[in-house]
């Protein structure tokens, strides 16, 4: 009697594979299967990859898939999908698509009608969440904050008072000059979780007040990848948008509206217009800018 073999590896499907955030047993055996049998995988960074890859004796063909070639890469990726290929999505470490370039090829097989599964797995923003030991029960995942100083400012004071708890990714250089924006922003005693090197030798979980991170971090230097936990606020916000708008350089303003998809003009009007000026003025602006 024949039976359907478990977990097959079908055909014109896109697989989003969770991979280790750093021990390497944390690899699921459905995704050692899958990327054994894909046609092809996707990665944020082959070379990485390739070294993963390695460590559990999988030979495959890997193409470069990331922030600055996701458009053209992804076109490409679609067209093998549409024609019965078969690819599995991964990023450097944990989940793709979240945070990562990964959701908008996720979002172009959607509209392309190609099957899209997951392989579930390693997620440092859920780990470090479980480790915080501040409420779970509701919280907001906000990634990467904006890299200039305007637009994060902007964005934090976006979520100032949101009585979620908050989930954050930063690099090490950036560490301290965001732990001060969020302390004077959030107040110092507001409560903070920072982990790094998660499954690692070196995991590190510090429990401490914004205020007790920026004393830390001004007499210590950090290292490795954070996750900032950061307990929610009061809800009772007396910042709008526009007050965290008007924070912005006119360069940012602009780019705060493209980023939400709007074509380049349709932003300069709508930016001119919060800043209550002429779109002529604030192109100007951005010209001298």
């Amino acid at each position: 009697m024949m039976t359907e073999e478990k977990n097959k590896t079908e055909a014109a499907t896109l697989y989003l594979v969770a991979t280790p955030i750093g021990n390497l047993a944390d690899i699921t055996e459905r995704a050692k299967k899958v990327l054994s049998e894909v046609d092809f995988i996707a990665a944020e960074d082959t070379r990485n990859t390739a070294k993963l890859l390695g460590c559990y004796g999988i030979r495959k063909e890997l193409v470069s898939y990331y922030e600055h070639n996701k458009r053209e890469s992804g076109e490409r990726i679609v067209a093998r999908l549409l024609g019965g290929e078969s690819c599995a999505l991964v990023t450097d470490a944990g989940m793709p698509a979240i945070s990562d370039p990964g959701e908008d090829i996720v979002r172009l097989c959607a509209d392309s009608g190609v099957t899209v599964r997951i392989v579930p797995g390693a997620c440092a923003a859920v780990s470090a969440l479980a480790l915080a030991g501040l409420p779970t029960s509701r919280f907001a995942f906000e990634g990467f904050l904006p890299p200039k100083a305007g637009e994060r400012r902007a964005r934090l004071n976006e979520v100032a008072h949101d009585t979620h708890t908050l989930i954050f990714y930063e690099a090490p250089h950036k560490l301290l000059a965001t732990l001060k924006d969020m302390a004077e922003i959030f107040g110092e005693n507001r409560r903070i979780s920072l982990s790094r090197e998660l499954t690692k030798l070196n995991e590190e979980v510090i429990r401490t007040t914004l205020g007790g991170a920026v004393k830390l971090y001004t007499e210590t230097d950090p290292r490795g990848e954070y996750v900032l936990i950061i307990e929610g606020g009061d809800g009772a916000s007396s910042v709008t948008e526009g007050d965290a708008l008007a924070l912005l350089s006119p360069d940012e303003h602009v780019r705060h509206y493209e980023d939400r998809g709007m074509p380049r003009m349709a932003a300069i009007k709508a930016a001119a217009k919060d800043r209550g000026m002429s779109k002529s003025e604030l192109y100007k602006l951005l010209i001298e800018d």
